[in-house]
């Protein structure tokens, strides 16, 4: 059953290959050509129609036009430009020299500035001795036609004859032969100027450049310019051409239009179907390996369809035997919609499914652990921070139940006093501590000054400095941050706490405030012994105190940097404790309000 499956399909893939194989050669061939240069000449008519709209609303901005000429290559890959009455390409004066006349039959045109085009006589790669010949200030003759008060010059030549520019294409029309003896029959579209040149223009990195060095487009132009003087082939004015050069094929594209001022222009697009030809005629000669290839594919093919059905089978047994031994981290992959994908995807449901129940069994189990360790560290550290209060507390009163210094009584109560408020506060910090470490509280975000938290709270701590002679330096700016007010001012009261109750007298802290692209960082550095670097990570544990400078004497609960650790990663903010030089500096960072 399975080899009879394997050999319809087979036969069914190499029919279906060939007869695509076919399909496409034929479409090449025959069809794809004349589609391809057909549909190109649409798109590039309805890009000439928008081109046309934008060119009569830019109004001669010259910039403008010229942009919409560089885009309309890049869209369509066709080279455009807009010709006068006359034929002349519009806007050309940075491939032009500008003469005036100074001896003229026409009187319209004396002690006037014409300028003429260049492009019409030499190349871009002769432009060095073009420098050197139409200097500023040198006679030169022009013969040319005239064409509606348009003069388009076709030959000029310096006065002492030593350099002449031709137009051949217009020449051969306008003059005809020079040997023959027949007067020319065009003599009504002449016209001879002597002028002297006033300024030369060169296209050095100009936009028009690249149409410049277009010669088969300039030629182009030329014979339309050609006919259009001539009144030949008037119908083309306004048709869509076929052209080849070199074995190339070309289309142009003439379309006339009427400026605001009621002048006839001309649009002219020409663009090349050298492309599709090269890949056509590509194809062509590569179909035998096309073939072979196509071939080589049905073979491969056959072999995939043999283990098509029993592939999948063999995978699902492996796959099942690996989620009997609680291995769920192979899936099957369901390649098709029938029964065995159907079966591929109820056993990956499966596999996800019983995954899941256990990954949540086993976070559930870590979880309670997690809180049988934080039990037993609470009740450890709260046993251990009360056992020396209370024993203060017990001594105070065994000696008042002895009557013993009976005149310290105020003393002794006034020490038990002291003891209850650091278990009072101790108490207060341990329950706060652990409402953090819950994993239930949320941050109420606030927007507000950093600098006006920091200013109240040294206010606050005022006493406590003054108390030490310490020295408090800083460097604040007025920046917005989004945060919880209250908890920020707790950890920010911490810090400086900290600070003041290990700085050494008549020593500096100093609190800064570092804006940053979009977030500030906060620092409270204060001056005095270093922390030891083993234990710099481990100051953010509660109940730490690493050394002898960090002993209970100094007050305090040893939770405040614990609590400020929790508050600041419920911010999801960065915070850390370096060595300074020193002293030691404390810093975090919080997100500015945008």
């Amino acid at each position: 059953m399975k080899k009879g499956i394997v050999l319809k399909l087979f036969l069914l893939t190499t029919l279906l290959c060939m007869l695509i194989l076919s399909t496409i050669f034929i479409g090449q061939t025959i069809f794809f050509k004349q589609y391809y240069a057909n549909q190109k000449v649409n798109d590039i008519e309805t890009g000439i129609q928008s081109f046309k709209k934008e060119y009569l609303k830019a109004e001669e901005d010259v910039p403008a036009i010229q942009k919409l000429e560089r885009d309309f290559y890049k869209e369509h890959a066709t080279w455009i430009t807009t010709l006068d009455s006359a034929g002349n390409i519009k806007y050309a004066n940075d491939f032009s020299v500008k003469v005036h006349i100074i001896s003229t039959k026409n009187k319209d045109f004396m002690d006037s500035d014409i300028t003429i085009p260049l492009y019409s006589f030499i190349g871009l790669e002769d432009i060095e001795r073009l420098k050197f010949n139409l200097e500023q200030g040198k006679n030169i003759m022009i013969d040319g036609a005239i064409k509606d008060d348009t003069v388009v010059p076709v030959i000029l030549t310096e006065e002492d004859g030593n350099f002449t520019l031709e137009n051949k294409l217009l020449s051969k029309k306008l003059f005809g032969n020079r040997t023959e003896t027949e007067p020319s029959t065009k003599k009504d579209l002449q016209i001879f100027l002597i002028g002297h040149i006033k300024e030369l223009q060169l296209p050095e990195g100009t936009i028009r450049s690249n149409i410049y060095t277009n010669r088969v487009f300039i030629e182009r132009i030329k014979q339309f310019q050609q006919n259009l003087l001539f009144n030949e082939k008037p119908s083309s004015n306004a048709k869509t051409m076929d052209y080849e050069i070199n074995n190339i094929n070309y289309k142009v594209l003439i379309r006339p239009i009427k400026n605001n001022n009621g002048e006839t222009t001309y649009i002219f697009a020409m663009t090349s179907l050298q492309p599709i030809d090269e890949a056509v005629q590509m194809l062509e000669d590569y179909y035998v390996y096309f073939i072979i290839f196509v071939l080589f594919l049905i073979v491969l093919a056959s072999f995939y369809y043999s283990k098509k059905i029993a592939r999948p089978l063999l995978q699902i047994n492996d796959t099942t035997s690996k989620i009997a031994n609680l291995d769920f981290s192979e899936t099957i992959p369901i390649t098709s919609k029938d029964e065995i994908g159907t079966l591929s995807h109820n056993i990956n449901t499966l596999s996800n499914t019983l995954h899941s129940y256990i990954n949540q069994l086993q976070q559930d189990v870590e979880k309670e652990k997690q809180l049988e360790n934080t039990r037993k560290d609470f009740i450890s550290g709260v046993s251990h921070e009360l056992k020396t209060p209370l024993s203060i507390m017990k001594s105070c009163i065994s000696i008042l139940e002895d009557g013993v210094a009976s005149n310290k009584k105020d003393h002794y109560f006034k020490a038990m006093s002291k003891e209850v408020d650091k278990m009072d506060m101790l108490i207060v910090d341990m329950l706060e501590l652990a409402k953090f470490e819950s994993g239930t509280y949320k941050m109420k975000m606030d927007v507000f000054y950093i600098d006006q938290i920091i200013e109240y709270i040294c206010e606050q701590l005022a006493l406590d400095i003054t108390n030490k002679q310490l020295h408090v330096h800083k460097q604040l700016s007025k920046t917005k941050v989004v945060a919880n007010q209250h908890r920020i001012e707790q950890v920010i009261t911490n810090f400086i706490t900290n600070a003041i109750r290990y700085t050494p007298k008549n020593k500096s802290i100093i609190i800064s405030t570092i804006e940053e692209q979009e977030r500030v960082k906060v620092c409270v550095e204060n001056k005095g012994a270093h922390i030891e670097q083993e234990n710099l990570e481990k100051i953010w544990d509660r109940f730490y105190r690493g050394d002898t400078s960090r002993r209970r004497s100094k007050g305090g609960t040893g939770l405040g940097l614990a609590i400020s650790k929790n508050i600041l990663e419920l911010h999801g903010a960065q915070y850390g404790v370096s060595n300074t030089e020193d002293g030691v500096l404390f810093f975090f960072y919080l997100n500015k309000k945008e």
